[in-house]
């Protein structure tokens, strides 16, 4: 984009040089990207008090975890559409919007049926904040640009569900179970100043078809590159792992190995911690090398994960530092696998990056929810069922990279000159 143009009653200008390093404009990206662990994680703590001051059971209010998923799941692929069509800002305001409106209400509910509700309302507007974000990274930049950004975010993200949940319980502890949905919505109004404050209007809006057409020619687009279904696959897989963990994390953790609920949330924590050093860690090797290696570099490390869990299974016990140490291993490698396989994803998708996030997180929150459902479903109160899930999911990332001249053969593709800033 060289110098403003104006199409219809928006104005766009085009982006600052500076922009790709402009701290306010990353936080902001990052913070947007954890949005949905921040709304999940703070509202765990306050669970069971809500339970018993809104006369419910237990699994009921368990709930309002789940139905925000669905929600969330629901609301990616419309924010995407609209976004490529529309605009990014448009899109994000009106998420924002309805996820901050939604959470007052969370807020308020005197019902757990209204509480539910609003939460899968709340999941929706969500679902913008989640998707655009990751467009946003495209818009601006590609290759190491875009895998650099895609680290930073990843520990801005990281740092949600590593102190969410002890903030959460201090909320409870003080005020009551409203506290937490009280600051989810304050969160909500301060991102709305963030996004004015600190964005700028990434993609030139695309309204030449019908939109169900759009819809059908974007997924068309995405599905015919295979570099993007290789990323794909890389991308969708490792959230059945490491929510199946989370799912049994509790119970593997007190009820197997006798922790305290105490030092249970720093044992969960741990993990936490390696996602933010693997995202850290990978910072430092984008400007060293291309995307494919680092792939096959966090594809390693999840493999020495995952044959490691697969043993652990086959002996069907293990100390836990083992266990453990193989969990936060893997997630480890999470960081630098999903940020250099989200960049191969959407490099060849410049001009549908809107579409292609919303297919991306949509198809990851499915996988991870049936990660999460399955290990719930399988647990026995063994450590080989807690831990099977993960082990395969391992296996099956390694064997997609190992695959790659099938799925995806040749070169990797970069389009470093169709960005919004040209």
């Amino acid at each position: 984009i060289a110098g403003g143009f104006t199409i219809g009653r928006a104005h766009y200008t085009p982006l600052n040089a500076d922009l790709l390093h402009r701290k306010s404009f990353i936080i902001t990206l990052g913070l947007l990207t954890a949005v949905a662990a921040l709304t999940v994680d703070l509202s765990l703590p306050a669970i069971p008090a809500m339970v018993e001051a809104l006369d419910t059971t237990l699994s009921h209010g368990q709930q309002i975890v789940g139905v925000f998923m669905v929600g969330m799941a629901c609301g990616q692929i419309p924010a995407g559409l609209f976004a490529d069509r529309l605009g990014r800002l448009p899109v994000l305001y009106v998420g924002m919007v309805i996820f901050t409106l939604a959470a007052t209400v969370a807020a308020e509910a005197g019902n757990i049926e209204l509480l539910l509700a609003a939460r899968f309302v709340q999941g929706i507007g969500a679902a913008a904040a989640i998707v655009l974000s990751r467009a946003i990274v495209r818009d601006v930049s590609s290759g190491k640009d875009s895998a650099r950004l895609m680290s930073l975010m990843t520990m801005i993200f990281t740092a949600a569900p590593v102190i969410a949940p002890s903030i959460g319980a201090l909320l409870v502890a003080q005020w009551n179970w409203r506290a937490p949905f009280i600051v989810i919505a304050a969160c909500g109004f301060l991102m709305i100043f963030g996004i004015r404050a600190n964005l700028v209007e990434t993609h030139v809006p695309d309204v030449n078809e019908h939109p169900v057409r759009q819809l059908i020619s974007s997924f068309r687009e995405f599905f015919s590159h295979r570099q993007s279904i290789f990323g794909l696959l890389l991308i969708v897989m490792p959230p059945a792992g490491f929510m199946s963990i989370i799912a049994v994390s509790a119970a593997l953790t007190v009820e197997i190995y006798g922790y305290s609920l105490e030092a249970y949330g720093l044992i969960f924590a741990c993990a936490g911690l390696s996602i933010l050093v693997g995202s850290a860690f990978n910072r430092w090797l984008v400007t060293r090398f291309d995307q494919l290696q680092l792939i096959g570099l966090g594809v390693g490390l999840i493999f020495v994960a995952s044959g490691q869990l697969m043993v652990i299974a086959w002996l069907g016990t293990a100390p836990f530092w083992w266990v453990w140490f193989c969990v936060c291993l893997f997630m480890f490698t999470i960081a630098i696998l999903m940020s250099n396989s989200m960049v191969v994803a959407l490099d060849p998708l410049p001009k549908i990056a809107g579409v292609a996030s919303s297919i991306i997180g949509t198809l990851q929150n499915l996988v991870g929810a049936a990660g999460a459902l399955i290990a719930a479903v399988i647990y026995d109160g063994s450590v080989r069922n807690s831990v099977i899930i993960m082990a395969t999911v391992g296996m099956v990332v390694t064997a997609v990279f190992l695959f790659r001249p099938l799925i995806a053969p040749g070169d990797l593709v970069h389009h470093p000159d169709e960005l919004a800033r040209d």
